[in-house]
């Protein structure tokens, strides 16, 4: 995971606020329990004179390393508007005491509410609290905001999700998520083992460095306890009540990110105030993401944060309640720089602009007339089918994207429609339906949606899974009757795209998707029954006339100088997909390495290396493996740290086998091992 700030000729740096600024470093918060959280603050100059609303992001990262350069460029902007902003570092992270024992324990929510007790009791503060965040600072803010802390006014949450469970990195439609479920673990593996600072903490550094070490587990192992939705995935996932939630939040994402299906559901069930904003972007903030066009998200922040914590009418209410970048047909590319396309604005969700339009599916094809019942089609399992399906959740990096699905096409069953009469916007969320049964007792279903070119080329638009052993509830899963008929829906992925006249819609089907989806215990015909219920519904949206102006409002992005680096190792990735045409087996090799730069601010030299591989061999769903790898170093001076650590997953047809290996090194010198080895029994997964 990557925390630098990407450079933009478009961006403008902010050397001059409204507000003179100081910086407070290395701030202690106290906790109930004793505890003490490590905060940085910057906030106006006269703030003790003249208090101020206050700002909080609540993360794990590190803000003295990691995270730095990217708080570097926001906190002091909010700042330098008026605002104390105050950037903690969670229990068990970075300086603060403790161990971090897994995502978004009730430990961390309270933390959070002592945390607001402690601002609102500031001279500086007038009481008024406003939470940001991105991914993990995003989920918590929703999670603090249903524990009703009365300072905490309302949120701004990015790339994030309401349910733990169906819509994040562990499963997705009751599938264990194989491409990143393991790849996240073993990075919170690692980057929890890190060790506090000797300069903020002192000589006790190297002792909470041990116990983190020791006693900081591999979050796998206790997410694959849990393959059904338990009350470990309802605690924290504010889908259980929305009405918890009684602040207006501003929810943002991107249709690269791998957390954009929460903003509609939001929308629809919080407060009227509520708003959501999904551009063409990575899991990023807008005003820094890939794919252009960015905006001035840090002044969008400001409207938002004056509206509701200085009580200044901004026009940010009068504007759509969601405003979207619906984007124009592209060739496929794993990379893009830019995505070409538009900015409507619908005034409510779901939204009167939008109306559902099915294609039945039958005989290879996609027909807009509906279909009497036809000749059953088989769908053979083919293990290698999804290599080219890109990451889950795409952070920007080069090759994080979908590859021409032609390249997948052969390996599934695919239907494909005329060309299209008259061009169509897409808004919202498809849903396939169809028939099914199955040869074994346990499935899944992968659905992929696809945008053909006239050339031949194929973008993947849209995708979804199903456990079909959920087909009940994700509570209670039950085998299948092979051969007996199933009705399903499969909510794919929502999306904002243009179809142009003349190209082609493809829906491909196939009940394996690896990496993405963990195979099931054998391999599986799925039989699809053509007819009626077997179809797709697109939501289709009609063009408004507001559309044209409800993006004029947006800015040229802004930012707060980045804080000075030294860049010691540049960053490169390479992502190769390799076929031993002789053992049949295949293999996915995913190299991230983040680079390693000094910030000459506090002397710090940190950077890391990943190396992720996917193997699965033809016919054998049992040979699906997953290997994690990673190097990191955090160091000063004569003051020197390493880490490396290995994870491994695999399974036969009743076991899932998790492998996790730490290793710590003080200059060079390796002080600490350890390997934990769990079997965790499959539970129709």
């Amino acid at each position: 995971m990557v925390f630098n700030v990407r450079d933009s000729e478009e961006r403008k740096t902010i050397t001059e606020f409204p507000n003179e600024i100081k910086k407070w470093e290395h701030v202690w918060i106290p906790m109930s329990d004793g505890s003490k959280l490590a905060a940085d603050i910057w906030l106006p100059k006269d703030a003790e004179e003249n208090p101020v609303p206050a700002i909080l992001e609540y993360v794990p990262y590190r803000k003295n390393d990691f995270t730095a350069i990217r708080d570097s460029i926001r906190h002091p902007y909010f700042a330098g508007h008026g605002y104390a902003s105050i950037r903690v570092d969670i229990r068990g992270s970075g300086n603060s005491d403790g161990v971090l024992l897994d995502e978004y324990l009730k430990q961390e929510h309270d933390d959070a509410l002592d945390i607001l007790d402690w601002i609102s009791e500031q001279p500086w503060s007038t009481g008024s609290v406003g939470m940001i965040g991105k991914s993990w600072g995003g989920f918590n803010g929703l999670q603090v905001a249903a524990r009703k802390h009365p300072a905490l006014k309302t949120i701004i949450t990015l790339c994030s999700t309401d349910d733990r469970y169906a819509d994040d990195v562990h499963y997705r439609g009751g599938n264990l998520l194989a491409s990143d479920m393991l790849w996240w673990a073993s990075t919170m593996f690692i980057y929890n083992a890190r060790p506090q600072d000797p300069e903020v903490v002192g000589k006790s550094w190297r002792d909470n460095w041990l116990d983190r070490l020791e006693n900081a587990p591999p979050f796998a192992e206790e997410w694959v306890r849990h393959q059904r939705r338990d009350d470990y995935w309802k605690h924290g996932s504010i889908c259980e009540d929305y009405s918890d939630i009684e602040i207006p939040v501003f929810a943002v994402s991107g249709w690269q990110d791998g957390y954009t299906n929460s903003i509609f559901r939001l929308l629809e069930k919080l407060p009227n105030e509520s708003k959501g904003l999904i551009g063409p972007w990575a899991h990023e903030y807008p005003e820094v993401a890939t794919p252009e066009p960015n905006i001035g998200f840090l002044q969008e922040c400001l409207r938002w944060w004056d509206q509701w914590l200085k009580g200044k009418d901004t026009g940010i209410m009068d504007e759509p309640k969601l405003i979207s970048w619906v984007q124009n047909s592209e060739l496929p590319q794993v990379t893009y720089e830019k995505r070409p396309g538009k900015w409507v604005g619908d005034d409510s969700w779901p939204s009167k602009n939008v109306q559902g339009q099915k294609l039945w599916l039958r005989d290879g094809a996609l027909s807009f007339d509906k279909t009497v019942d036809g000749d059953s089609i088989a769908l053979p399992s083919v293990q290698e089918h999804g290599f080219y399906s890109g990451v889950f959740c795409p952070f920007g990096e080069p090759g994080d994207l979908p590859a021409d699905q032609r390249l997948e096409n052969g390996k599934s069953v695919v239907f494909t429609s005329e060309p299209i009469e008259e061009s169509m916007d897409l808004l919202g969320q498809p849903i396939f339906h169809a028939k099914v049964s199955s040869d074994q007792e346990n499935a899944l279903l992968a659905v992929r949606l696809s945008d053909k070119a006239p050339t031949g080329e194929s973008t993947l638009i849209s995708w979804g899974m199903f456990n079909l052993n959920h087909l009940q509830s994700h509570e209670h899963p039950e085998a299948l009757e092979p051969g007996k008929k199933y009705h399903i829906s499969i909510d794919l992925d929502v999306l904002g795209q243009q179809i142009p006249k003349g190209h082609q819609l493809e829906v491909a089907l196939s009940p394996t998707y690896w990496p993405q989806a963990w195979p099931s215990p054998k391999p599986v015909t799925l039989t699809v029954y053509p007819g009626e219920s077997t179809y797709i519904e697109l939501p289709v949206r009609e063009e408004q006339p507001d559309d044209m102006t409800c993006g004029d409002h947006f800015k040229s992005p802004e930012t707060a100088p980045v804080i000075e680096r030294e860049i010691l190792r540049e960053e490169k990735r390479t992502r190769e997909v390799r076929h031993d045409l002789v053992n049949g087996v295949w293999k996915l090799e995913d190299i991230s390495d983040e680079g390693e730069r000094k910030l000459l601010t506090n002397g710090i030299e940190h950077g890391s290396l990943n190396k992720n591989t996917f193997t699965i061999k033809e016919g054998d769903p049992l040979s699906a493996n997953v290997t994690c790898e990673w190097e990191l170093k955090v160091g000063r001076d004569d003051w020197q740290t390493k880490l490396k650590t290995f994870s491994e997953m695999s399974s036969d047809e009743t076991i899932f086998y998790l492998t996790n290996t730490l290793i710590a090194y003080e200059s060079e010198k390796e002080i600490f091992r350890k390997t934990w080895k769990e079997e965790i029994p499959r539970d129709f997964n």
